[in-house]
């Protein structure tokens, strides 16, 4: 995936790296020595204090206007982590607002599934796109662009090979319990081909279970692992790749998962050895899945830098029901990569767009000559995964608040006779290709009232329109709890988890704790006794 901010990312490598002097070497570790998994180092022990919060995120700074003449081009890496949205529903759940920076808009869209077409023919996805007006501010546009990709059943999925990368450290004692379940949920759905290794970190790293088939071998292993131990974590994320490395399916899927509060360090020395680690594994083709869980000391943009390098993706796990739905549910989409490096340029056409603005994205933005340049890095895109893009558009001839330039009198706006508002181009390449090949997909401007949208474009903005009230965005327009929840009401669609209707409780709530008196809707009121077990 595209590398995040490179200030925060190399503030975040060397923070992992400033504590591997005390990481112990694991080379010699067998699983004899630590088939109990418990980790000696139990000297310093630890977990967060009441009320101690050291949870870190990456600045968001926010998208902004581009005029359509100047800055015809918008390029980004797609995204299809969902951590922030489980994240938010976390401070929600615990009677908070979620810090601004906590709260990624497109992993909030992205969360949810959508009725988008599968592709036809050998493509690995489908592109669907609509225009209504944008429902914070009516005189402008909003274009969804739906991504879909191919759905697999179970019985196409390839064999895999997984290593699990258990942090257990004193600050996982208190999540150690939903990590074993989250992990021990997956095994269960594993076929007879596929292989499960098991590998944990704290004070010394070590195997607990070489890579194996047998379900209750490795359900054993899981439930005995515990916690304990400083957070020098040695030479863990080595180990796992090399036992990655030594039991390769090839054509399959080999990834190792990582599963952490993010409060850690992989006994990696410098920022570049790191990189590099990840990277060529990477290249090997063995990804990595990073799974957060935790509260307190969470460190978000740690995991998501680390995911991002890895090819993988990153979820934060808040409760079972999570579990079920990252790693049963969406097992083919978390595990499987049907198309890496997936880039999206869109042009847009000046004769019929002032200026535009990507909601969300921020910190997937990539350089226009990237595009073509198959040596960059981008997203990966898991079977059966939905990304939803979404644009602000001010038509030519609207106005926009912020204007910095005024209108420029030489350019060419014949473009407008062909009635096209903008285009799509994708790039992507086979999950072990070389070389990208390119798709390309028209948006004529044919935009309808919002309330004739379909429900996946209502339902899609009323997230996004949710997501930049909990940032307190200069772009919020008209935006308010009740318009979210209106619009949210009347798109939930067809909705067989659930989550939908379960979004329209979180808005409920988060307006309740953004509120001075606390007031909410009378007729249907915030109440524990609404909420979904198992902190979802």
């Amino acid at each position: 995936m595209i590398p995040r901010n490179p200030l925060v990312l190399a503030a975040v490598l060397l923070s992992l790296a400033a504590c591997a002097s005390g990481g112990s070497d694991s080379e010699g570790a067998t699983a004899d020595a630590v088939q109990s998994a418990t980790v000696a180092d139990t000297s310093g022990s630890f977990a967060p204090e009441p009320g101690f919060n050291t949870e870190e995120y990456a600045h968001v700074a926010e998208n902004g206007f581009r005029d359509a003449r100047a800055t015809p081009l918008s390029t980004f890496a797609i995204d299809v982590d969902r951590a922030s949205y489980a994240n938010v529903r976390r401070f929600l759940r615990q009677g908070q607002m979620p810090p601004a920076d906590a709260v990624r808009i497109e992993e909030l869209v992205n969360y949810f599934e959508y009725d988008d077409p599968d592709p036809a023919g050998d493509e690995p996805f489908a592109v669907r796109t609509e225009v209504a007006d944008a429902p914070w501010n009516p005189e402008h546009r909003l274009v969804r662009i739906g991504i879909q990709g191919r759905r697999m059943d179970v019985a196409e999925l390839p064999p895999s090979n997984l290593v699990f990368l258990v942090d257990v450290s004193g600050s996982m004692e208190p999540d150690l319990p939903l990590v074993k379940a989250a992990l021990g949920r997956l095994v269960e759905e594993m076929g007879d081909e596929d292989r499960v290794g098991i590998v944990v970190y704290a004070g010394a790293a070590g195997v607990v279970l070489e890579p194996t088939s047998d379900r209750r071998r490795i359900m054993r292993a899981l439930d005995d692992l515990q916690a304990g131990g400083s957070t020098a974590g040695g030479e863990g994320i080595r180990l796992a790749y090399r036992l990655a490395r030594d039991a390769f399916v090839g054509g399959g899927n080999n990834r190792v998962i990582l599963a952490t509060d993010g409060d850690f360090n992989v006994g990696v020395t410098s920022e570049g050895e790191l990189v590099r680690l990840i990277e060529q594994e990477r290249e090997d083709g063995i990804f990595l899945t990073v799974l957060g869980f935790g509260t307190g000391n969470l460190a978000d943009a740690r995991m998501e830098a680390l995911a991002d390098h890895g090819n993988g993706n990153y979820a934060y796990v808040d409760g079972e029901d999570e579990a079920e739905k990252v790693l049963v549910r969406e097992r083919a989409g978390t595990l499987v990569a049907i198309a890496k490096d997936v880039k999206v340029q869109v042009e847009f056409n000046p004769a019929r767009v002032d200026s535009y603005r990507l909601i969300g994205y921020e910190n997937r933005v990539m350089a226009a000559e990237d595009f073509n340049d198959d040596r960059k890095d981008a997203g990966e895109l898991g079977a059966g995964h939905t990304v939803t893009v979404l644009y602000e558009v001010v038509p030519a001839g609207g106005s926009r608040e912020g204007r910095r330039v005024d209108p420029l009198r030489y350019q060419d706006r014949r473009g407008g006779a062909s009635g096209e508002l903008m285009t799509v181009k994708l790039r992507y390449k086979q999950p072990e290709g070389g070389e990208s090949r390119l798709l390309e997909h028209t948006v004529r401007d044919s935009h309808r009232p919002l309330d004739a949208a379909s429900n996946d474009l209502r339902f899609a903005a009323a997230v996004a329109q949710w997501g930049m009230l909990l940032r307190g965005s200069e772009h919020a327009g008209q935006a308010s709890y009740e318009r979210v929840l209106r619009l949210a009401r009347g798109a939930v669609g067809r909705d067989a988890h659930g989550d939908r209707a379960e979004f329209v409780r979180l808005v409920q709530s988060s307006r309740r704790l953004a509120s001075q008196d606390g007031w909410v809707d009378e007729e249907e009121p915030w109440a524990e006794d609404d909420a979904p077990s198992h902190g979802h």
